[in-house]
């Protein structure tokens, strides 16, 4: 079971479930895992059956993990920020996730409007497959493509900050990278590349500096091309290879669904989003993933705030049987 709305559109969409073929799937961060929902993308109807997403059809939380202390988060912080400045990286993405385990059960088809409510111009989702189930909301696009017409849309999304704060020289410089890194690789796929100037890109209490990108592109070179692009730097860092090698090393959980990227295929498009700001669902807890891009400039006491207020996305959209 699956249920999701595409940005800035309040359709609700579901999965005819026939066999054939496969519209939307999920991929992990590593590439290792993908779970897909069979059939063609429907029009659902809403509100969806609470019975499909209650609590008491989840799994039991068996995985047995506790969550870092701003301690051990701020302790380890320090070295990858010597590892950044050692290796001279622009830029590492460090990870974490805040377990909620204090309730007696989530009304998750309510946590879920109330996520689409907050976050209309994200890719909005939850799903049950029976193994797992997730929920989250973002609007980071991996990639955008229009079968018809072959412009291919990306965007570079970096830096956090609340609304109301100004950007500093570490939000700035740790967009600059990922901007640098997309247009290079687009350039080996186009010769008409677009860019956008940078603007802030606003999601529910938070920010973002973004940058936007249009390209004509064959349509045999969408699948190389989007498999170059993730991960992204803005979710794991310059050097790609080195850095997945410094996340593996230093991150105390595997990201799973986390920071890896759902496909979506309509008549006309296919469209990826980057999974960010999402949560792992069980029936007695909530896993919530948070990362921050990490430069020689961060400081450990400020990205433990961005993680925590980055946390609220999900956390103060959960609604308490």
């Amino acid at each position: 079971m699956i249920y999701f709305k595409l940005p800035f559109n309040e359709t609700l969409y579901s999965t005819d479930q026939k066999q054939g073929s496969e519209s939307i799937s999920f991929h992990s961060f590593d590439l290792l895992k993908q779970i897909g929902f069979e059939g063609n993308i429907t029009e659902a109807s809403e509100p969806f059956e609470p019975r499909e997403m209650s609590s008491e059809i989840l799994l039991k939380d068996e995985s047995h993990f506790t969550e870092e202390t701003k301690e051990e988060y701020t302790n380890t912080l320090h070295q990858v920020i010597d590892v950044i400045k050692n290796h001279n990286l622009p830029k590492l993405v460090y990870s974490r996730r805040k377990i909620f385990r204090d309730f007696n059960g989530i009304d998750y088809k309510e946590s879920f409007k109330k996520l689409c409510i907050t976050y209309p111009n994200a890719f909005r989702y939850i799903f049950n497959d029976g193994e797992n189930a997730w929920m989250g909301a973002f609007s980071e696009i991996l990639g955008k493509f229009n079968k018809t017409t072959h412009e291919f849309e990306t965007m570079s999304l970096a830096g956090t900050l609340p609304v109301s704060e100004e950007w500093t020289e570490k939000e700035i410089e740790e967009q600059k990278p990922v901007t640098s890194y997309i247009k290079d690789l687009l350039e080996n796929y186009s010769a008409n590349l677009q860019l956008s100037e940078t603007y802030d890109h606003i999601s529910g209490n938070i920010k973002h500096l973004r940058t936007d990108f249009k390209a004509h592109i064959r349509p045999e070179d969408l699948d190389n091309l989007i498999h170059e692009l993730h991960p992204t730097p803005a979710v794991c860092g310059i050097p790609k290879d080195f850095c997945k090698k410094s996340i593996q090393q230093f991150e105390k959980f595997p990201r799973e669904l986390y920071a890896g990227y759902i496909k979506v295929e309509t008549d006309e498009w296919v469209m990826y989003f980057v999974n960010l700001r999402c949560a792992r669902l069980y029936k007695d807890s909530v896993h919530i993933f948070v990362g921050g891009g990490i430069t020689a400039q961060s400081d450990a006491e400020k990205e433990w705030r961005e993680t925590e207020l980055k946390s609220e996305a999900v956390l103060k959209n959960l609604v308490v049987s």
